[in-house]
């Protein structure tokens, strides 16, 4: 089976589970594009340029994945002043695998934690991103967003915007892998272990 059968097949078992495209595209790091090619094969249409990442081998390990989430850190620090820029006062973990890297980081920064549910995930009629209200607010805190990756960076400019208009200050992006290759979203400076390029 080649790896792209592998990833039609994971895609239509997840969809088969439940899962919503955006939650898969987020499970499969791929972009919704990608996504909506692999659940329907569209006759006459071509796979999506896109890169598969898989970390589970880092991600499914409590130890390497404290590692990466130090690495963020050092990463962000090695290219800041850190006495010219105060710490964030939050961390803002988006759903579902910026949680973990945000919870570690928080921890490593005496900051509060807050999670992000993007758009993509939400199947209401009315489908909205939204800051869980189970953890710290983001109104008038300096935060530092994190997720794994930057696919097409719509999820990012989703999240800056909403921090924006609920009078949060977001001063920097920290994921470890962006397939974009962005230096900011929105004005707001990314921070990447790793910049993913396809060449054809």
């Amino acid at each position: 089976m080649s790896s792209l059968d592998d990833l039609i097949g994971r895609a239509k078992m997840l969809l088969g589970e439940g899962h919503s495209p955006g939650q898969i595209a987020d499970e499969l790091s791929l972009s919704m594009e990608t996504v909506t090619w692999l659940l329907t094969q569209a006759k006459g249409t071509t796979a999506p340029k896109d890169v598969h990442i898989d970390w589970s081998a880092v991600s499914s390990h409590a130890p390497l994945l404290e590692e990466t989430a130090l690495m963020l850190l050092r990463r962000y620090y090695q290219d800041t002043d850190s006495s010219s820029s105060p710490a964030a006062e939050v961390v803002v973990g988006i759903a579902l695998s910026g949680i973990p890297l945000a919870t570690i980081i928080a921890v490593q920064e005496a900051a509060q934690l807050s999670i992000y549910h993007p758009t993509k995930q939400n199947q209401s009629a009315k489908p909205m991103g939204s800051i869980s209200g189970n953890f710290a607010h983001v109104s008038g805190k300096r935060c530092i967003i994190v997720d794994d990756v930057i696919t097409s960076g719509n999820t990012m400019q989703e999240v800056v915007k909403y921090l924006k208009k609920h009078n949060a200050v977001p001063v920097a992006i920290w994921v470890i892998f962006d397939k974009r290759g962005i230096k900011d979203v929105e004005g707001v400076p990314v921070y990447s272990l790793f910049k993913i390029s396809r060449i054809d």
